[in-house]
């Protein structure tokens, strides 16, 4: 069932065996899990079914870092999650094994530990129809990929979910007897006991000033990689420095997939390097598509981090008359649009300093000049109609940058921390603390070259590298992509990580986490299928305790 908390009519107090704060993909994948059994499971949501301006403001905060890192600006307050936007990729990760050369490299649990799991998460995500092995989805390429020389670039496969999951289990839950789902309630704070050893409430509240508890067997954190940090160092009632932070690691490590442009290549035929990797197939084809990588022998030879490259063709002067089309239907779309769609814009369009290369800005003409424009040039659209028809571009293609996207060192110092001013419900903002190592600007510099020398030569084309990837002590011109990994990070010792291997936080016997936030390394994978396969391991952990009944220390 889903109520509005902020209605007098949905119920103020709630008991329940397992109380999950967060209805992103980690938390709706839990209570997925438990739908139709015999445990009651009560999830708590900031948001509503869509955005809204005043729940999406709490998320805003403060960068003190470099490069700079807006927390407000990349991640959304609803049912469903950031996950309502997303790319759809999922991809198994890579990288969990130490490495010599990555400081805190390493995952206390392997691929075996979680390939039962990803299996499950397949089905989750509507991907039944893949299989996988332990870096990659085995589906064949939807186009054939170029052919490389040498051993520094490897093809990896992603499969695109065709699942939005806001929308897709809304309907599921609604009619879920055991799940009860509360919308618009944020955590006020988790309520231990005197040895903080056991969680005895949750506060929640309204922005609208309703307050009410949840009593549960467990709880679990699965609000996203900054967000989990920030409410362990709120609940800090019983003690000072926040729960599960005996050793001050909560929130540090904080890591994203840092992306930028490496540089341009010009060829002759563009088409040859951007054709096999664009994902807009015709339907009936798989939904499987290439990456182009470095691969695991070029890390090793390199002493480099793990990094993707992605083509991005760029157009030729666009003539008028397309423009102005162009323009019209995003003014029609902004028309019909309503605070959720102007948020879906925000968020999706421009995060935490990205270039204009991807960011896209809104036309400024009214509707009724677009229109007559589109008219007056109407020679433009119907030359651009007939290059589509014949599978070519509908403006040709000048140049194309190579974007890198990067696996980022776990870094003690990149971290998230509680700053002095407090949002509408009254939680201390997060300070942003991002920060890169000499490790990642040289993966930066090297995977520039070999990316760049690899696909020149598969297209007969020519490279031209960044001017700050040649400077010495250059600033690496990277943005973050919405991943927030590590702010609670798996091992075996509490003087290590935040969560153990099952995710539950160490010396706190019913409080668990779910999401990247217990990510030891992040790989360059998509994040979001290994956050449901973990989601779905501790689920199954979840059933275990609760069929066990095992006693909770102070409750």
């Amino acid at each position: 069932m889903i109520f509005d908390y902020r209605n007098a009519s949905s119920p103020a107090d709630i008991d329940a065996d397992i109380c999950i704060i967060g209805a992103g993909a980690a938390g709706l994948a839990i209570a997925w899990a438990f739908l139709g059994t015999q445990a009651s499971v009560c999830v708590i949501e900031s948001g509503g079914l869509t955005a809204d301006e005043r729940y999406q403001a709490l998320l805003e905060g403060h960068s003190v870092g470099e490069p700079p890192f807006d927390p407000g600006a990349s991640r959304l307050r609803a049912f469903g999650g950031t996950c309502n936007y997303w790319g759809r990729g999922c991809i198994p990760l890579a990288n969990l094994a130490p490495r010599d050369w990555v400081p805190h490299s390493g995952w206390p649990i392997g691929f075996d530990d979680l390939e039962p799991h990803y299996r499950k998460a397949r089905t989750f995500c509507g991907l039944d129809q893949h299989d996988f092995g332990e870096d990659t989805f085995l589906t064949p390429f939807s186009r054939a990929p170029l052919e490389f020389e040498g051993d520094a670039l490897v093809h990896k496969t992603f499969a695109s979910s065709p699942m939005i999951f806001g929308h897709a289990y809304h309907d599921v839950f609604e009619r879920a007897e055991n799940i009860t789902v509360l919308l618009h309630a944020n955590l006020i704070e988790l309520d231990a006991v005197e040895s903080a050893q056991a969680v005895r409430h949750a506060r929640i509240g309204t922005l609208d000033g309703r307050r009410g508890t949840v009593r549960a067997r467990h709880y679990v954190l699965a609000c996203g990689g900054i967000e989990n940090a920030r409410l362990l160092l709120s609940s800090n009632s019983t003690i000072a420095q926040g729960l599960g932070n005996a050793h001050d690691l909560v929130g540090r490590y904080f890591m994203d997939h840092p992306s930028g442009k490496l540089g341009t290549l010009f060829a002759d035929d563009p088409r040859m390097l951007t054709r096999p990797y664009d994902r807009n197939v015709p339907k009936g084809r798989p939904q499987a598509h290439p990456e182009i990588c470095l691969s695991d022998e070029a890390q090793r030879r390199h002493r480099i981090l793990s990094g993707r490259v992605r083509p991005f063709a760029f157009e030729e002067p666009v003539p008028e008359g397309l423009q102005a089309l162009r323009d019209l239907r995003a003014a029609i779309r902004a028309r019909r649009g309503n605070e959720n769609w102007a948020i879906k814009a925000r968020v999706c369009g421009r995060r935490n300093g990205e270039p204009d290369y991807i960011a896209k800005s809104m036309p400024t003409e009214d509707i009724r000049s677009l229109t007559l424009r589109a008219g007056l040039n109407a020679g433009d659209i119907a030359k651009a109609v007939g290059r589509k028809l014949t599978r070519k571009p509908t403006v040709r293609t000048e140049r194309v940058d190579l974007i890198g996207y990067f696996e980022q060192v776990p870094n003690h110092d990149s971290r998230i921390t509680l700053g002095d001013e407090r949002d509408a419900m009254g939680l201390r903002k997060v300070n942003v603390d991002w920060r890169l190592t000499e490790l990642d600007r040289h993966t930066y510099r090297t995977a520039a070259t070999l990316f760049g020398g690899e696909l020149a030569r598969a297209c007969n084309g020519r490279f031209q590298a960044e001017p700050w990837l040649e400077e010495n002590g250059g600033i690496p011109q990277v943005f973050g992509t919405s991943h927030h990994m590590g702010t609670t990070r798996m091992a075996d010792s509490a003087r290590d990580g935040v969560v153990d291997r099952h995710c539950q936080v160490h010396g706190v016997d019913n409080l668990h986490i779910a999401g990247s936030s217990v990510f030891p390394t992040g790989s360059w994978a998509f994040p979001t299928f290994t956050i449901i396969a973990l989601s779905l391991r501790l689920a199954e952990q979840l059933r275990v305790r609760l069929e066990q009944a095992t006693p909770l220390l102070g409750i």
